[in-house]
């Protein structure tokens, strides 16, 4: 299983519309490090959700549900989604600044490459994160 970190701003796609939604294909990517992130995705995999702009901070756990496609939203073939679910919500949300405070976090792509939006985690960084918002 792998494990990854996607960004968006809740006024834009929050946590609770997700939740709402059920299911939701991950579009609008149009970096290509973080296309190829998508592509990488596999069926299984968790996610962390993470609200960017406002908020920064990781708010709940979601799962893929459908490898990555061309994405709907444009006829361009380079660009690719995911169906990503809703797993659970964090009992506490995890900001960025407790993310930056601890050193087992240090090298994670949201601090080092702070406007990538879909990035891959270990499972050591993806449990402290989990730990934290517990």
């Amino acid at each position: 299983m792998n494990y990854w970190l996607v960004k968006s701003e809740p006024h834009k796609y929050s946590w609770e519309k997700f939740n709402e939604d059920k299911r939701t294909f991950w579009d609008g990517v149009r970096n290509y490090q973080a296309r190829n992130n998508l592509r990488d995705m596999r069926e299984g995999d968790l996610v962390l959700f993470y609200h960017s702009n406002e908020g920064k901070c990781v708010v709940g756990v979601a799962k893929v549900v459908r490898e990555s496609y061309q994405d709907p939203t444009t006829p361009d073939p380079n660009w690719v989604v995911v169906d990503l679910s809703p797993v659970e919500t964090l009992k506490k949300p995890v900001t960025l600044e407790q993310i930056k405070n601890e050193s087992s976090l240090k090298d994670i792509s949201l601090i080092r490459q702070g406007r990538l939006s879909v990035m891959p985690l270990k499972a050591a960084e993806f449990d402290k994160i989990l730990e934290m918002g517990s």
